[in-house]
């Protein structure tokens, strides 16, 4: 194939399962070895909750239970669960020290990322500091130090944030989901046609682009 296979993924810093559905991509990826597509992510933003603070008092129990109207039982066994799930993926979650937070600025920075090549790296780093390391991902001063370690200039990383200026690429990106229909996230679009909702498993990844390979091979014969 001479094109990559694009893989568009709409996805939130505060969703646990889109840290899960990430790595379970990367193990199907993984998982065709030599026969693997060359593919060409593109994360784009979504707010799960856009009315939240950026200093949320209280925990992800306690957000949950408030916010969503759901028994605190109910939420702990939620964040059990997805807590479990993240281990089988090698995701070491640390609910309790997680800070929830709006995610707008963590959006933002995303786009800035996008524009000097290190989207993936700084979606991976924001979503280990929230979900592992228990970072404030809503502060600015603490995006710009997320940023800074993998490798985005600090001073224009603080500008891009202060003056709010991919506010508008971040809300296009949520718009677009909304045309596609995409009211939750994880969500994944293969090649612009084949979507996948939620976290599914390695295989599922593997198998879509094994078709799509095979397709664009049928195609160019």
């Amino acid at each position: 194939m001479s094109e990559p296979i694009k893989i568009d993924i709409w996805s939130d810093i505060a969703c646990p399962w889109c840290y899960i559905g990430k790595r379970h991509l990367e193990s199907g990826i993984a998982s065709l070895g030599d026969e693997a597509p060359e593919v060409e992510i593109t994360y784009h933003s979504f707010e799960l909750a856009p009315d939240t603070p950026v200093d949320f008092e209280g925990s992800e129990v306690d957000f949950l239970a408030k916010h969503k109207g759901l028994p605190v039982e109910r939420v702990q066994q939620m964040l059990q669960h997805v807590t479990g799930v993240a281990a089988t993926a090698g995701l070491d979650y640390d609910l309790d020290a997680l800070q929830h937070t709006k995610t707008l600025k963590a959006h933002e920075l995303l786009h800035f990322a996008k524009e000097h090549g290190l989207q993936l790296e700084l979606t991976e780093r924001l979503l280990r500091a929230y979900f592992t390391e228990g970072r404030h991902v809503g502060r600015i001063e603490e995006l710009v130090e997320l940023g800074a370690e993998i490798g985005l200039d600090p001073e224009a990383a603080r500008e891009a944030l202060e003056s709010g200026r991919y506010a508008a690429a971040v809300q296009a990106d949520i718009a677009q989901a909304q045309a596609y229909g995409i009211n939750g996230v994880p969500f994944f679009v293969i090649d612009g046609k084949y979507g996948i909702s939620g976290a599914q498993p390695a295989e599922v990844f593997a198998q879509a682009l094994t078709q799509v390979a095979g397709e664009r091979d049928g195609a160019a014969a």
